[in-house]
């Protein structure tokens, strides 16, 4: 795009950071400024090239292909820079690349900055021998960089190391030859044989294939054996004045070696300088002015780096602002024959693999050419390209178990779109080339659940009510109908099983959605198609029966067509497709449908592919399975199972074993690598602030930033007042969120739970809640006029964390009460259990703190009688005194404020609620010895001064907390954090 950096140069000066972006020669915008990261506050501003530190000494500057953004956690700032790509796709002549390595400089001290962008250079250098030897002996279907196609302006610094801008790394000075190089130099000439026979990866590649494992999984373990190790930092020391929040400067470094991987060595962030890769054909949107900023116009569900870009933004410089986006894009070239010749002779194939493009740039393939240039073709063939591009959204993104479902925007999760266009290879320079997209969408159910990542197959858990189900729902497909048009939805979940249920419940929710809120012209369309049923014993053939019930209406949804950048022909609707985690199944299922699209369109352009000799179709599957790889990697950590049928159409006991293995991957990364990058995910996309990290030291796992829990309270608080206070004509006070012990009439249990408190003029109310089903558990009604003392103070429940033992933050409240007969509790079970007068059972001040209330209390009547005559002890005529005991939650939020967009992060850290927990606790004890000191006529006469119910004091104190800590905890809490942290 105009003015967007090809190449930024970046070194330390004294007062900061100096990036010195460099403009494509072709564009004609003058050159950009030079722009400065202050250390400290990271603030950024322009400077003028005299600002520019000399960068002749070794190792003193590096050279990046675009800015990520800036990773702030606290006061302390990382600038992240992609330090190689490689590309993978043209699209219209324009390339497309993937990020390969980032690098992490910290923007603290010169002297920090220094170090790093020294280890950096020489990383980068010292790597450049094995590049150049890894490219050349690879089999990797990636196409390298086009000569040329990304130069720099000549307003670089050093005119010696201009030459090496239009490379991605420097090349090799010096020549080894041999007759291996000299084979594999000439690859074209002794074909692929000899190019496996001396390939590092040898035949490997052929059995991964046969397996169902992608081939650049094994070019990307062949090279990291060698060279990643050197690429780039793996440690990250923390900064030289380092100070602040213990359990952020802890976590620190785990943090930026994350990031690294995340937008690095995972290969699975996209880019390009020139075509907005964001959008669809059908959505393509062309900016007013040619000189509107590529980041104006994308997608902004896509934008994946849009929250840490965001300060260049601000700034101002536009042309360090490069747009990334999370999912997968590849290409393959293959040619086609109107007129196949009927012949029996197995030599030539009328297909060909290439590696994905025409090479319109005349540089030197990744791999051999096909035996049939395009110059020799015969005049019925036709040489087309055909992309994939999966774009995964940043609304509710994350890892398999822990983002699950929808959130209450409608936003669910593993959304991905999926283009694959079709286009011929002389596309770029024939302006009547017709292009051809055909788009299709992923998603989780609907639904709001959850599922434990402990278990190798979980059964779905359903949460909320049923209209909040609905709720949610109607929002999605509303979305999706605004955006794509009619809709049909494909789920491949089992009709019997733990999969069951949630099936129904969204079939349940299609009914009612066509039955209530859509016309007779939109309803959306539900096809359940057992996929396991169908296709067992490994019959994945089977997915043709899906295709026989869709295939009407796949050819009714159609496809987008373009001829001389003109839309002739739009896509009416769109299929979405789920199974429970909607990668394995839904990626055989998609890659069907895509090949049935793509027939459809080469037939109508007169090439029928059932003509054609070679029907295995390797450049289709391996492209496909290849994006099923991809997306399942970065959800579920692994790649795809039921790769080898998508990549050979075939399955055996091999692909089963494999499966197998995967699964068991699944279940380690679920259970101890992914809830750290989880944490990580939201941190970067902006759903939380810093202060996410106190809360991942303490629990060593956060909550879904998604779920409004202010919100989610308060319609808590609302129900609790409906469904628990009876008489009408008490006037409701107000109503709160505390932690409470499980275990009734104590202040220390082995675990707390979230409950209710309301206070009305005459009573309060205890409302134990099931915050998954939306419903009141239990419920206990304190009658104000029997409360004797309220007590505020220090409430530390555990010391094995920093957040824990903080005597600040850690208060709480405990009510002590003498029961009588308007106090009650009921439970919201089979049976409803009321006490009057006398404590339920285990209720005394003699039960030991910490253990359950487990005896059962004896009741009126002959029973009672009896027990009292053979114990001959006198029965108790009045109730020992209960407690209540109730913590503060904590003021302080990770998850952003909306409202914040734009602010330092520093401002945003540690948001507060409007009082901190000691003064919620106060003004909550006073409101309620407000209340029952006016519904206790012996104290209503007194002084204030006699008549006060508030002491302050310890409730557990910190030294308490401490002896009461056992060792078995503590050595549970350090394995934790060893393993997740």
């Amino acid at each position: 795009m105009p003015g967007l950096a090809r190449k930024v140069i970046i070194c330390a000066a004294v007062d900061g950071l100096v990036l010195q972006p460099l403009n494509s020669k072709k564009d004609q915008q003058r050159p950009l400024p030079l722009v400065r990261i202050k250390y400290g506050d990271a603030s950024i501003t322009s400077v003028s090239k005299d600002a520019a530190p000399d960068i002749s000494k070794p190792n003193a500057s590096f050279e990046a292909f675009g800015i990520v953004g800036l990773l702030t956690v606290f006061r302390y700032s990382y600038l992240i820079s992609i330090t190689r790509r490689q590309q993978v796709a043209q699209i219209h002549g324009l390339p497309i690349y993937v990020v390969t390595e980032v690098g992490l400089t910290p923007c603290s001290s010169q002297q920090d900055a220094s170090i790093a962008i020294a280890k950096t250079a020489e990383a980068l250098s010292t790597r450049t021998a094995d590049l150049a030897s890894d490219d050349s002996s690879s089999d990797s279907e990636i196409m390298p960089e086009p000569a040329g196609s990304d130069e720099v302006g000549d307003d670089g610094p050093d005119p010696g190391a201009e030459a090496q801008w239009s490379t991605e790394v420097s090349p090799n000075t010096t020549a080894r030859n041999s007759i291996a190089q000299d084979v594999i130099s000439r690859r074209g000439s002794y074909g692929r044989f000899a190019q496996r026979w001396f390939s590092r990866s040898g035949w490997a590649m052929d059995q991964k294939r046969t397996m169902g494992l992608s081939p650049e999984q094994a070019v990307d373990d062949n090279n990291n054996t060698k060279g990643d190790g050197k690429s780039a930092p793996k440690k990250f020391p923390l900064p030289s004045d380092a100070a602040g929040s213990e359990a952020a400067i802890s976590l620190l470094p785990k943090l930026l070696r994350t990031a690294q991987i995340f937008f690095g060595s995972s290969r699975t962030f996209y880019f390009s300088y020139d075509y907005d890769i964001t959008r669809s054909l059908a959505n393509s949107k062309v900016p007013a002015t040619a000189l509107v900023p590529l980041y104006n116009h994308v997608d902004p569900r896509y934008f994946w780096n849009s929250h840490i870009i965001q300060p260049f933004v601000d700034a101002g410089m536009d042309g360090l602002v490069l747009p990334l986006m999370q999912g997968f894009v590849g290409q393959r070239s293959f040619v086609v024959d109107s007129n196949p010749p009927q012949t029996d002779s197995d030599a030539k194939h009328s297909v060909e693999l290439s590696n994905f493009g025409s090479n319109k740039s005349g540089s030197n393939p990744a791999s051999p050419p096909p035996e049939k240039a395009t110059a020799d073709i015969r005049p019925s063939e036709k040489k087309f390209d055909i992309t994939v591009i999966s774009r995964r959204s940043i609304k509710r993104a994350g890892l398999r178990y822990l983002r699950r479902g929808i959130d209450e925007e409608g936003n669910v999760a593993n959304n991905v779109e999926t283009e694959q266009i079709l286009s011929p290879a002389d596309a770029t320079w024939d302006p009547g080339a017709k292009v051809c997209s055909f788009v299709q969408i992923r998603g989780s159910f609907p639904l709001f659940f959850t599922q434990s990542p402990y278990s190798l197959k979980p059964a779905p858990v359903m949460q909320h009510s049923a209209d909040a189900n609905f709720a949610a729902l109607k929002k999605h497909f509303d979305a999706l109908r605004e955006r794509y048009g009619s809709l049909q939805i494909v789920n491949l979940v089992e009709k019997h099983g733990v999969e069951a249920r949630i099936g129904e419940e969204y079939e349940k929710n299609i009914q009612r959605l066509n039955e209530e809120s859509v016309p007779d012209a939109q309803k959306v369309a539900f096809e359940w198609f057992d996929f396991h049923s169908v296709c067992r014993g490994m019959k994945f053939e089977n997915v043709a029966f899906l295709l026989q019930i869709l295939g009407s209406k796949l050819e009714g949804l159609g496809s987008t067509v373009s001829v001389d950048n003109h839309i002739t022909a739009k896509q009416t609707g769109v299929l979405r497709t789920n199974c429970m985690d909607c990668l394995d199944r839904t990626n055989v299922c998609q890659s069907s449908f895509a090949k049935h699209m793509v027939d459809m369109q080469l037939k109508e352009q007169g090439f029928d592919m059932g003509m054609q000799k070679d029907q295995e179709n390797a450049w289709f599957n391996t492209l496909w399975a290849d994006n099923g790889d991809a997306i399942s990697k970065q959800y579920a950590s692994t790649g795809a199972m039921k790769g080898d049928y998508t990549r050979t159409r075939k399955r055996n006991y091999r692909g089963a074993l494999t499966d197998a293995g995967l699964s068991l991957t699944r279940l380690f990364n679920g259970m101890f690598n992914d809830f750290f990058l989880q944490t990580t995910i939201d941190f970067l996309l902006g759903n939380v602030t810093s202060f996410v990290f106190e809360e991942f030291e303490a629990n060593m796992m956060t909550k879904d930033p998604a779920v409004s829990m202010q919100k989610m309270r308060e319609q808590a608080i609302e129900l609790c007042q409906k469904r628990v206070v009876e008489d009408e004509a008490e006037e409701f006070i107000g109503g709160w969120t505390f932690l409470t012990p499980r275990t009734p009439n104590t202040v220390r249990s082995a675990s707390f739970e979230e409950v209710v408190l309301l206070l009305t003029d005459v009573a309060l109310y205890l409302c134990r809640f099931d915050w998954n089903l939306d419903k009141v558990s239990s419920f206990e009604r304190v009658d104000l006029a029997h409360v004797q003392k309220i007590k505020f103070g220090t409430y530390i429940t555990s010391t094995i964390s920093p957040a824990h033992v903080d005597e600040i933050r850690n208060v709480g409240l405990l009510i002590e009460y003498k029961p009588g007969s308007t106090d009650i509790v009921r439970v919201n079970t089979r049976s409803i259990s009321s006490m009057s007068g006398k404590a339920p059972a285990g209720a005394s001040d003699d039960v030991p703190v910490g253990q359950p209330d487990t005896a059962a209390a004896p009741s009126s009547g002959v029973g009672s009688g009896i027990a009292g005559f053979l114990t001959r002890r006198p029965q108790a005529t009045t109730p020992p005194s209960r407690k209540i005991a109730l913590k503060a939650l904590n003021s302080q939020t990770s998850v952003a404020d909306p409202m914040s967009k734009g602010k330092l992060q520093s401002e945003q850290d540690g948001a507060t609620t409007h009082l901190t927990e000691i003064q919620q606790v106060v003004v909550i004890a006073a409101e309620i010895e407000r209340l029952a000191i006016h519904n206790q006529p012996r104290l209503a006469g007194k002084k204030p001064e006699e008549a006060e119910l508030i002491e302050k004091g310890d409730i557990i104190s910190l030294t308490e907390a401490k002896r009461n800590t056992g060792l078995l905890e503590q050595l549970g809490h350090s394995i934790k954090k060893l393993v997740w942290a």
